[in-house]
């Protein structure tokens, strides 16, 4: 009873697939809505809006039904539709509400006892087939590229800060009884199970995802290890924040990149509070000695984690434009975000990922300093003005990603490392500073070198279609079915 009152309270309860089971259990027992509706004292409309999935039962009123019906509440609140043609029912309405659906201006389409069982196969198909259809031409290249650029802007605008998942982030703490600290893995546990979820690690997880959720059963499944720079409780708080930020199926490629951002931004929120972290921060400013490890050590999180959750709170709270890159060795820029009027090397929609970062910016230098896995402090003058910035390798990314977070020159005195001696003059993106060899170096060898150059397919090749893109569904379903059996 206790499960069942918990199912209800927390909002688990999924409404179609208690409809249905409710509407199998009284034509099973050959009751009408009127008979069933005088046994528990409610009305044939209200039932009827129950078995369609569009009231929320009361538990008092669960309980009542179930024994008006002679069945356990458990059978009636099972997560499996009670019969193939009650999951194509749930799935068909389900896609009516798709927006590749309502696009073709059809009529709701009310599926009654006379529709044949094989029609309802080809109708949720071709559904199916018309929403991937949909989301095939955003994942090109050009869309991710001009995507990325809209959601940067946009972050750009808010200051890097969504007041609404800080919020969503506070409330599941609260109600976690969290008071401070790093979180531990009870404390992540306890979150997960107060919104009706489980949490298994797993060694099979499908390479083409992070986590794995079964709707069926409310678990979520991870690799004990890391997945690149983000721990299994970053990964573990990702996957909620989807449920806790109500995200549906992604509408396109840009869709998919806000809910991935939003999902970064929960767990980063859950991981390093505002409420402690804003103070954390606050102190450091008063000493004029902010610095990214200090989070990193105190919520053990990892440094880019870290970078990035500076960038949320820093402007907001402190007043303090930042920018924020992350960088290979060679230079390419994978993700990159500012604030602060720094001008990165961008094409001509503005898209700065896969671009090459200029040799002098921090992000290229710490690779050849004398511990790269140290913080660098450098000082930048580029033609947009001159930066204070931090950059270190991150040693548990392959195969070795640098993080700089920078802030204008007047700024860099809040910050440690302030007194570094190092300073570098860059002209890029628009100068010739670092593109072109100098003269003697090019004399030598212009004309006398032929390089293979190596490709980054994942910048220059097409994403993989479907409603999450570069997700393999195939291994998707097959993993499910293997757990679900077990």
């Amino acid at each position: 009873m206790k499960e069942t009152r918990k199912l209800v309270e927390t909002g688990g309860l999924d409404l179609a697939t208690f409809g249905q089971r409710l509407r199998h259990a009284r034509r099973a027992r050959g009751l009408t809505l009127a008979e069933l509706g005088a046994k528990v004292g409610r009305t044939p409309s209200v039932l009827s809006l129950i078995e369609n999935g569009r009231r929320e039962p009361r538990l008092s009123l669960v309980e009542q039904l179930a024994a008006a019906l002679s069945v356990p509440v458990s059978e009636l609140l099972k997560k499996q539709p009670p019969s193939r043609r009650a999951q194509l029912e749930i799935a068909l309405e389900q896609a009516q509400r798709d927006p590749s659906y309502a696009a073709l201006g059809l009529p709701p389409l009310r599926v009654g006892t006379r529709v044949p069982t094989d029609v309802l196969e080809h109708l949720v198909a071709v559904a199916a087939e018309l929403r991937a259809q949909r989301s095939k031409p955003t994942a090109t290249p050009e869309e991710a590229r001009a995507a990325n650029a809209a959601l940067r802007a946009s972050m750009r605008q808010r200051a890097n800060y969504f007041p609404a998942i800080e919020q969503a982030a506070a409330e599941a703490l609260r109600r976690a009884g969290y008071s401070g600290g790093a979180l531990s893995q009870g404390m992540l546990l306890s979150v997960v199970s107060r919104h009706g979820f489980s949490v298994q690690f797993v060694p099979d997880l499908p390479r083409s995802v992070r986590s794995l959720t079964d709707l069926r059963s409310n678990r979520i499944y991870v690799k004990q290890e890391p997945v690149g720079g983000h721990s299994p409780r970053a990964v573990i708080l990702q996957s909620l924040g989807h449920f806790l930020l109500e995200h549906d199926v992604p509408r396109d490629f840009a869709d998919f990149l806000r809910q991935r951002v939003e999902a970064n931004y929960f767990a980063a929120a859950m991981l390093m509070p505002e409420s402690t972290a804003v103070e954390f921060l606050r102190s450091a400013l008063d000493r004029r000695d902010l610095a990214v490890e200090d989070l990193v050590d105190v919520y053990s999180v990892s440094y880019e984690m870290a970078a990035h959750r500076v960038t949320n709170l820093v402007t907001h709270h402190l007043g303090l434009p930042c920018h924020f890159v992350k960088n290979d060795a060679s230079g390419i820029i994978y993700k990159a975000y500012e604030n602060d009027g720094v001008i990165f090397p961008a094409d001509v929609s503005g898209a700065i990922e896969g671009q090459r970062m200029c040799r002098q910016w921090a992000g290229r230098q710490v690779f050849a300093a004398p511990d790269r896995f140290s913080p660098h402090y450098q000082y930048s003058d580029t033609p947009s003005g001159t930066y204070f910035c931090v950059a270190q390798v991150d040693p548990r990314a392959e195969p070795g990603f640098a993080i700089t977070l920078g802030v204008p020159f007047e700024h860099s005195r809040w910050f440690r490392g302030r007194e570094s001696p190092i300073r570098t003059r860059s002209l890029c993106p628009d100068g010739e500073c670092c593109q072109r060899a100098p003269l003697a170096l090019a004399e030598r060898w212009e004309g006398m070198a032929w390089p293979s150059a190596r490709a980054h397919s994942h910048i220059l090749s097409a994403l993989p279609a479907g409603s999450f893109p570069g997700v393999d569904d195939v291994d998707v379903y097959e993993f499910l079915d293997r757990h679900a059996a077990q």
